[in-house]
């Protein structure tokens, strides 16, 4: 934690205002999902920062589950962070991407069936059940020699039969963009955006 406390500590810092205190500390130490190879889990990132036999694991996901903060803000931040760093001048270019996770379950109400891009072909048509997430990725890194793709922004895109059972309007992946599109542009007037 010391190599990465030097290193990492004053961009991950510019997040610290999110968290009360005492969530704080248990936030921090789940910076070592940036070390964790393979499942992104809490139990893989407590072992990667060799806190594997803590007593109190439970506060770890409740950071993730209970705690009170904004994504909103958190992404507004990183996004401050990763045009600081990568992008400060020059035209902001952005891509979108949608990512089905899937999770099966009674919790998990916002469950659709979608076409699954990796497995589908033009000829073969493959579904898949799981959430639909939307990502907002900052795209071209003007002194890098090839297109990046930073996720900053992610909203749960839930399905249309979810919406009809609670009687609301159903919002498409271009109406979720064209939303995150403006929640950017509020956030970086200043920008020129592609």
């Amino acid at each position: 934690m010391n190599l990465l406390a030097k290193e990492f500590l004053p961009l991950i810092l510019t997040f610290a205002p999110l968290f009360s205190n005492r969530v704080w500390q248990s936030a921090l130490r789940l910076v070592g999902a940036i070390l964790a190879a393979g499942k992104r889990t809490v139990r893989a990132i407590l072992e990667v920062m060799g806190r594997q036999h803590e007593p109190h694991f439970q506060n770890y996901h409740r950071v993730l589950s209970r705690a009170l903060w904004s994504s909103r803000q958190a992404s507004r931040l990183l996004l401050q962070q990763l045009v600081k760093v990568f992008a400060p001048d020059g035209v902001l270019v952005m891509g979108l991407d949608d990512t089905i996770e899937r999770r099966w379950g009674k919790r998990i109400a916002a469950r659709g069936i979608y076409r699954d891009p990796v497995r589908s072909s033009d000829s073969h048509f493959v579904k898949t059940s799981g959430l639909r997430w939307l990502s907002l990725l900052l795209v071209e890194i003007p002194w890098a020699q090839r297109v990046w793709a930073l996720p900053f922004f992610t909203v749960l895109a839930p399905s249309e039969r979810y919406n009809q059972i609670r009687k609301q309007r159903h919002k498409t992946l271009l109406d979720w963009a064209r939303q995150l599109l403006i929640q950017v542009r509020r956030w970086m007037p200043q920008r020129a955006m592609v």
